[in-house]
């Protein structure tokens, strides 16, 4: 008899943050490459959705719900499953059928992912939609989920403050950089497409303040180009605001992760500024390269880049990078750092450890 577990790919046309759904592709591939003997996964698509699900090797044929993804996220919070619950369900994201199961007698069981807490955190930086659809999720996922996976105990720590009925039934496993992601053989002609010179500091994440705080404290700084990776939604006026000279910044918007390991193979350092809940994607794609990593101080960089980052209070990054800078030794030092704690995310890892969750409920 086969075991079928099902994966929820909700963005797999419909994309609404992109990190998410590349990780929800990853970790589909990664279920397949790990999967146990009479084991198979089975996506749960959009109606829209099939074509692009069988574009992923090894996944069974799709089951399709009956809605868009934006019928998904209206009728999954208020309990409308479709007909695609049952069974063995697991979602990368928070979007999933969640519904009333018997998970001892039945084996039915529902798994979600919650990468980030924007939606607590900053709810102003996100569609009212995606705000509602998010917090309604949530409290479905307090009243039918089996667990919640979380890509840290940072995270696992706030969400106990957010939806304390969960505390039991979360689990954390982390994310990681694409699968393979290196920097690729046309390298030098992708960032020729995107603008990129071959020697660039990188800043990623953060807000509007935050970035034109950091673009401020290197404005004097003649032969810096910065290029901004995750940008905040005024990025140009936060440039205009810490008197960068435009030529000097570097903003190419959405790469795919080819682009993105690119542009990090040409980084003397990425500078990681949020302080928010989330898991820090780029900094560990950075790490995943050898890149010298500085971090914003929060528990989620204090936990996840550990000492392969060197992180600092906000309103000391700037002594935190000239430290890193201060010497080829120094910068290679750090950059050996940065890889060693590269190798320690792994989308396989995370899939094995998907595998003994659902086996264990």
């Amino acid at each position: 008899m086969t075991t079928v577990l099902r994966v929820v790919l909700d963005q797999i046309v419909d994309v609404v943050d992109a990190d998410s759904a590349e990780a929800s592709v990853e970790v589909a591939r990664a279920l397949v490459a790990t999967a146990p003997s009479r084991c198979e996964v089975m996506p749960v698509v959009p109606a829209d959705g099939v074509a692009a699900a069988q574009a992923v090797p090894g996944l069974a044929e799709p089951l399709r719900a009956p809605f868009p993804r934006t019928g998904l996220v209206t009728s999954w919070p208020m309990g409308i499953s479709g007909g695609v619950a049952g069974g063995l369900i697991h979602a990368p994201t928070l979007v999933a059928p969640l519904v009333k199961h018997d998970r001892a007698h039945e084996n039915d069981q529902t798994v979600v992912t919650l990468w980030d807490l924007a939606a607590w955190e900053t709810p102003g930086l996100l569609s009212k939609a995606t705000v509602l659809a998010h917090r309604a999720l949530l409290k479905r996922a307090e009243k039918h989920a089996d667990a919640v996976v979380v890509p840290a105990y940072a995270v696992a720590d706030r969400l106990r403050e957010i939806a304390p009925k969960l505390s039991s039934r979360t689990r954390v496993i982390s994310g990681a950089a694409p699968e393979g992601f290196g920097v690729p053989t046309d390298a030098v002609g992708r960032r020729r497409a995107l603008g990129v010179p071959d020697r660039v500091a990188v800043v990623a994440g953060g807000t509007e303040e935050q970035l034109q705080s950091v673009l401020s404290s290197i404005a004097g700084e003649k032969t810096a180009t910065v290029v901004i990776l995750d940008e905040p939604a005024d990025v140009a006026g936060a440039v205009k605001a810490a008197g960068l000279s435009a030529d000097r910044v570097v903003v190419p918007g959405r790469l795919e992760a080819a682009d993105r390991a690119a542009v990090l193979d040409a980084a003397v350092l990425l500078i990681a500024l949020s302080e928010l809940t989330a898991f820090p994607w780029r900094a560990v794609e950075a790490m995943a390269l050898g890149v010298p990593v500085v971090a914003a101080d929060s528990p989620v960089h204090r936990e996840v880049l550990d000492e392969g980052a060197r992180v600092a209070p906000f309103d000391q990054l700037r002594e935190a990078a000239n430290d890193v800078l201060a010497s080829p030794e120094e910068l290679h030092r750090w950059a050996v750092r940065s890889g060693d704690r590269g190798r320690a995310f792994s989308w396989r890892d995370h899939a094995d450890r998907v595998w003994a969750l659902h086996a264990e409920l």
